[in-house]
C-alpha cells in the first residue's frame, strides 16, 4: 500500500495565518482542517486550498479536538500542526524520507517560536522538540484542555530540520493566551483536586521566572527575553491564583 501523509490542523479566527501554514504542507496527500466556530473566513481559506474542513460548535479543550481531526484523517501518516506553524522545506525532506523509509512510528521535530518578532534561541523555547509526526493508530492526544500532549506507544525517532512557530505577534497576543491559558489550567487542576493558595502562586510564579531567566538562561535573549521570563511567571501565578479562587468561592468545575 502506497504511503499517504494526512496534515490535521484545529483551528478558530485563523484567517491571517491559515494560508501560510497550510502551503507549506502542500506537499501532504490530505489535509483535515478541524475550525471550532469561526467567525472569519477560516474556513473558506481551508477550503480554498483544498483541505477537508469539519464544524464544531463546542470546544472540549486543545486535546479532545486534536483528537477529532485524528478520528477524521485516512493517512498512513499524520503530521500534526498549529495554525500558526510552518515546516521549512529541510523539515519537509525529513519527514518525506522518514516515511519512506520508517525506523520509528513517531517523530519529534525542532520547533523555532517567535515571541513579538524575535526568534528565541534559549529561555526553553529552544530546541524544544515536539512530537507531531507518527504513524495513524500509534498516538493520541490526551485529555488536557490546554498543554495537551501526544501519547505515543513505543520508541520515538527525531527529525531534523525545524518547524517554525509564530507564537505572539505582539504583546496583546501574550496577554490574552496568558489570560486563556492560565484559566484553562486552572479549570484541569482543578479537576484533578490540586488546592490553590496565593503563598502557591507566588512560589510557583518565581519558579517559572527562575526555571525561564536563568536555568534556561533566558537572559541570553535580552530584553525580550526578560519579557518572556516575566509573562511565563505571570501566567503561572495567574492559574493558581484562579485555582485559589474557584475553590474559595465553589466555583464548579466547567468549561464555560
Amino acid at each position: 500500500m502506497a504511503t499517504s501523509l494526512s496534515v490535521i490542523v484545529i483551528t478558530r479566527n485563523e484567517s491571517a495565518r491559515l494560508r501560510a501554514c497550510l502551503e507549506s504542507v502542500a506537499f501532504a496527500g490530505e489535509a483535515v482542517v478541524v475550525d471550532s466556530g469561526s467567525t472569519d473566513d477560516t474556513r473558506t481559506i481551508a477550503q480554498s486550498m483544498g483541505a477537508r474542513v469539519s464544524r464544531t460548535d463546542d470546544w472540549p479543550g486543545f486535546g479532545p479536538q486534536k483528537n477529532r481531526a485524528l478520528d477524521l484523517a485516512t493517512g498512513n501518516w499524520i503530521l500534526s500542526i498549529d495554525a500558526d506553524e510552518r515546516v521549512t522545506p529541510a523539515l519537509r525532506q525529513q519527514i518525506e524520507a522518514a516515511m519512506a523509509n520508517p525506523g520509528f512510528d513517531a517523530y519529534t521535530v525542532n520547533r523555532r517560536s517567535s515571541y513579538c518578532g524575535q526568534f528565541m534561541r534559549h529561555s526553553g523555547w529552544y530546541p524544544d522538540r515536539v512530537v507531531r509526526l507518527f504513524r495513524r493508530g500509534s498516538a493520541r492526544f490526551s485529555d488536557d484542555a490546554v498543554h495537551e500532549a501526544l501519547q505515543v506507544r513505543g520508541p520515538v525517532g527525531r527529525l531534523a530540520g525545524e518547524l517554525l512557530h509564530e507564537s505572539f505577534a505582539d504583546f496583546e497576543a501574550v496577554l490574552d493566551k496568558v489570560n486563556r491559558y492560565s484559566t484553562a489550567g486552572a479549570r484541569d487542576l482543578h479537576r484533578r483536586g490540586v488546592r490553590g493558595s496565593p503563598g502557591k502562586a507566588l512560589g510557583h510564579g518565581l519558579w517559572a521566572f527562575l526555571r525561564t531567566y536563568l536555568f534556561k538562561r533566558g537572559f541570553l535573549d535580552g530584553r525580550l527575553g526578560l519579557a518572556l521570563a516575566i509573562s511565563n511567571a505571570e501566567g503561572t501565578y495567574y492559574r493558581y491564583v484562579k485555582l485559589w479562587l474557584m475553590q474559595r468561592h465553589g466555583v464548579a468545575d466547567s468549561a464555560s
